[in-house]
């Protein structure tokens, strides 16, 4: 129970790597804030925590829209009388070649991975009144290119560089950090699961041979929700079976 009596929200936890890290923290003990963009969405996850005997609530928002962000973390608040973590998830991911990437699919894109951190840094530091941990989802993108998706990779350095420059302006008692998964078992990836070939050479750049899993992650968010994190703040945490070894 490394989380009992922490309050924390996870955006974009209806599906994946968001759900995985919720369902983590209810077992953890945390109250949690389950979060998507409808209600309907985050039924499932809701379910799933309160079968196992956690304890969490739901609560809709668009996190590229700063408003809705500011209600989310006041209900979080308004429920369980304070926060300690936030969790910055929620994402999307669209292919698209530079030259045919539009205004509209570059920008939709910063605004939820990039911005909606942004907010939710914002929102959550004025929260935390005794201090918290803020944890957001980055990628390896944020590390290396990778072909289709200029402005995902440019959203996730971004968030790279944000979480470190956000950890020198809250401490002490606000800790930034940021995980970077690599290539993980989600609906994002079932293409090349439905491909034998391109899985082939997915796994053949991975050196521990498969996939992550959302659970891998939620691993590195709890210890970085938790007190055994004490002193890392302003850390990229690379989560991805090797590939940037390589």
């Amino acid at each position: 129970m490394l989380l009992k009596g922490k309050v924390a929200i996870v955006t974009g936890s209806s599906r994946g790597i968001g759900q995985g890290i919720a369902l983590r923290f209810a077992k953890e003990g945390a109250k949690v804030v389950v979060n998507a963009r409808t209600d309907e969405a985050m039924a499932e996850t809701l379910a799933m925590i309160k079968k196992a005997g956690g304890e969490a609530i739901g609560v809709a928002a668009d996190v590229s829209d700063q408003d809705q962000v500011r209600n989310l973390v006041a209900q979080a608040v308004k429920k369980f009388g304070k926060l300690d973590v936030m969790v910055n998830n929620a994402g999307i991911v669209e292919f698209a070649p530079i030259t045919k990437m539009s205004a509209e699919e570059w920008e939709k894109t910063i605004k939820v991975d990039l911005t909606g951190v942004f907010y939710g840094i914002r929102e959550a530091a004025k929260a935390m009144k005794k201090g918290g941990s803020i944890i957001s989802t980055s990628s390896i993108a944020a590390l290396i290119g990778f072909t289709g998706l200029a402005h995902y990779c440019a959203a996730k350095g971004g968030v790279a560089s944000l979480t470190r420059e956000a950890a020198l302006e809250l401490a002490p008692k606000i800790r930034v950090n940021a995980i970077a998964p690599g290539v993980i078992d989600t609906d994002i990836t079932k293409a090349a699961k439905e491909d034998p070939k391109q899985m082939q050479a997915t796994l053949a750049r991975i050196p521990m041979k498969r996939m992550g899993t959302p659970d891998d992650v939620a691993g590195v968010a709890v210890f970085l929700a938790s007190d055994l994190s004490g002193y890392v703040t302003g850390q990229l945490i690379v989560t991805d079976g090797g590939w940037m070894v390589d």
